[in-house]
């Protein structure tokens, strides 16, 4: 321990010893073991009341230390709990993830150690292990071996990079006359990522979508040709494979035959979707993906993970340093010429960034990638069984049958017109959620509200699907009475 010149020993509370860091952990495990084993007991969601938690937790800056077990009780049985319970089995609601506890681990590993991969040369072994994780990534989709991307927080990250990447190989400087082609159905980050990279609102054309919710392939062409026409330059379309709404997944292959016949970048959010290419089921659905320029990827979600878990990949890797590459400055160790050495923050926005990679690669390389298989197609079987449950179920309409595993439904009673029946709906999703076994959540899909059932947690199993339709049956009961 440092001395003080007169003898005295010195105090760093910034450096806990060898025992007090065990210490720290050891009782960190207690709850979190004790939380994690009662993820299935909890109630789906318990966000009541928030407001007056929120308020209750506001507090100066503290001059001095609080007791670390008083610390972790606040934390355990005060702020955790008032909250969606979305690694729990029974969150069925937007698009679930689940955070794996090896995930876990590995960022305790990451953060302890520390180390910076935004350069190759500041920790060649740990990017070599990320950029390992993005060949991963890239040989589930099917693409070549000039492939390449980086791991993002989320989707969103990835469809900005993506747009302004497209923008920068098929746009000059002067790109505002560019136009961006999506579907009623993508994602809202689409078009803030839009703007983000400069585009006017306008820019972006929402294209309608067929009766399963897929982009209209004729209104597409219509579009680009009109635009064309009006001294536009059409450069990059966004397909979908599996929306948040519905699951949908666009024809990508036609997709990828209109943008090569117009010289367009071709985007397919992959988000929710893209790791059901690990299932046969799955690759027959996303068929053509492997033809996309780029492609959003969110293992967050089809790899349940932690939330902050994106990717972005691209077909042509040069594409992205091309995009992202600045002049190096005076201060950075020297970046690389081998392309198998890479640098990430010539080819991402981010220069300062955390180890995530570590996350993806200790789980991949602890289990191999078949639990994950197993568990995509048990959630795809899921999704099916529920449906045909749901089809028992008198004046039930299916909505939007599961092309991945969404399914999207809605009580559809004769004499009730469209905005009556929205409020019925409403008030059958919140009789499905007062019982707090489950979490739905709901949509517009056109003029009509649909309730969502998404099974993609990796702890959703059979059991939970089966308390999820008593509930939908039980409360289908009671707005009957009403």
């Amino acid at each position: 321990m440092p001395m003080h010149s007169d003898g005295v020993a010195e105090s760093f509370p910034l450096e806990p010893s060898t025992d007090e860091m065990r210490h720290l952990v050891d009782q960190a495990m207690q709850y979190i073991t004790a939380h994690i084993g009662s993820l299935a007991d909890q109630p789906a969601a318990n966000a009541e009341g928030g407001a007056e938690l929120a308020r209750s937790l506001r507090e100066p800056l503290p001059e001095h230390g609080q007791s670390y077990a008083e610390l972790l009780r606040m934390l355990f049985h005060t702020a955790i709990p008032r909250s969606f319970n979305c690694a729990g089995p029974g969150y069925l609601a937007y698009v679930p993830g689940g955070g794996i506890f090896h995930a876990a681990v590995a960022d305790l590993i990451s953060d302890a150690v520390n180390r910076y991969v935004g350069v190759w040369a500041a920790s060649p072994g740990l990017a070599q292990l990320e950029a390992n994780v993005v060949r991963w990534f890239c040989d589930i989709i099917g693409y070549p071996a000039s492939a390449g991307g980086f791991l993002t927080t989320g989707g969103s990250l990835a469809n900005f990079s993506a747009i302004f990447t497209a923008r920068r190989e098929r746009l000059p400087e002067d790109f505002l006359a560019g136009s961006i082609y999506t579907s009623s159905q993508t994602h809202h980050s689409v078009q803030k990522a839009a703007l983000l990279a400069g585009f006017p609102a306008h820019n972006v054309r929402e294209i309608p979508t067929d009766e399963q919710f897929r982009i209209r392939l004729d209104a597409l062409q219509q579009h680009i040709e009109a635009d064309r026409q009006a001294g536009l330059t059409p450069f990059l379309i966004i397909g979908n494979a599996g929306t948040t709404n519905t699951g949908a997944v666009d024809d990508l292959t036609t997709l990828a035959d209109i943008a090569h016949q117009h010289g367009l970048w071709l985007h397919v959010d992959a988000a929710y979707g893209g790791f059901f290419m690990l299932t046969q089921r799955g690759r027959a659905r996303l068929g053509g993906i492997g033809r996309a320029d780029s492609i959003t990827l969110d293992p967050h979600k089809g790899l349940f993970l932690p939330f902050g878990t994106g990717s972005l990949l691209v077909r042509e890797r040069e594409a992205l340093k091309r995009a992202h590459q600045g002049e190096a400055a005076a201060y950075l160790p020297t970046m690389q010429d081998d392309p198998d050495c890479v640098d990430f923050c010539q080819i991402s926005p981010e220069l300062s960034r955390d180890f995530r990679g570590l996350r993806v690669w200790l789980p991949l390389k602890m289990n191999g990638i078949q639990p994950f298989r197993q568990a995509l197609d048990e959630k795809l079987d899921l999704a099916a069984w529920a449906t045909g449950e749901l089809k028992k179920i008198p004046e039930v309409e299916i909505v939007a049958e599961p092309q991945l595993s969404i399914v999207a439904f809605r009580l559809n009673r004769p004499g009730l017109d469209t905005p009556a029946l929205n409020e019925l709906n409403h008030t059958w999703l919140q009789s499905i959620n007062a019982r707090k076994r489950v979490l739905l959540t709901g949509t517009m899909l056109g003029e009509r509200f649909a309730i969502r059932i998404c099974a993609l947690c990796f702890r959703t199993h059979q059991d939970r699907l089966e308390m999820c339709l008593e509930d939908i049956r039980s409360a289908c009961q009671a707005v009957s009475n009403t």
